[in-house]
């Protein structure tokens, strides 16, 4: 047996996942200032990147109603930032070389 799934009408959900989007990109800055050189700020970025995206895709574009495909196909957008800055991180000149023209 399934349940359709319909979005939600509440509105404290969305404040607070606004609220968290607004906390991380006020807390960027920060971080960029107090860990500036630190080996695992990239690693951070990137987390906070994803969870960004997470909230995005869940909260307001309410991916989880979407098509299977449709949702795999938000998914792998959202991961491809981070994992292209981890790539980067790790291994930053081939990864640069094989997306040079």
């Amino acid at each position: 047996m399934t349940t359709k799934q319909t979005p939600s009408s509440s509105i404290t959900p969305l404040f607070y996942a606004w609220s968290t989007l607004v906390g991380l990109t006020l807390l960027s800055p920060f971080l960029g200032q107090w860990l500036h050189g630190a080996a695992w700020l990239q690693l951070l970025v990137a987390a906070i990147i994803g969870v960004k995206g997470w909230l995005i895709a869940h909260h307001f574009i309410e991916t989880e109603l979407a098509h299977p495909f449709i949702r795999r196909v938000m998914g792998a957008f959202i991961a491809f930032t981070p994992i292209a800055l981890l790539l980067t991180i790790f291994w930053g000149r081939q990864f640069a070389s094989w997306a040079t023209l």
